[in-house]
């Protein structure tokens, strides 16, 4: 942790892996595996992940669970929004052939509406994350 000083504090807040962009990132990875060697990012949404990576180096590390809610106008709005601005959606999507986009479009829509509390049209999905604070030595 050597980007911090002494008792000084890194705020996080980090994707869960069974919220609901980690199940986006799932989704993604059966249509692309991730890098070799590389983990997950949803798995610095868990506290075992964080105790890993920051422990030694902190005299605390405090995760509190939490929910962001995603509103767009409807699910087919939000599935555009992600494919041309949110990097993994988009990239996944550059990297497949066409056949494979419909597969994963259909995947991600389906994972969407399952997952909409909305009943009038529009799109409200909630998402935990973990809400972050390390304390260093």
């Amino acid at each position: 942790m050597g980007i911090c000083r002494p008792k000084g504090k890194i705020g996080l807040a980090n994707w869960t892996p069974d919220g609901f962009i980690g199940q986006v990132f799932k989704t993604l990875g059966k249509y692309l595996p991730p890098p070799a060697g590389a983990k997950s990012p949803a798995l610095w949404g868990t506290r075992d992940r964080l105790g890993e990576m920051f422990d030694a180096g902190a005299s605390s590390v405090k995760a509190q669970s939490r929910i962001f809610n995603f509103r767009y106008r409807s699910p087919d709005h939000f599935l555009d929004v992600f494919k041309e601005f949110y990097g993994p959606v988009l990239k996944a999507f550059a990297a497949l052939d066409v056949a494979k986009q419909e597969e994963l479009h259909n995947d991600l829509h389906a994972l969407i509406v399952r997952m909409n509390r909305a009943t009038n049209g529009s799109l409200v999905v909630p998402s935990e994350y973990l809400e972050v604070v390390i304390t260093k030595r």
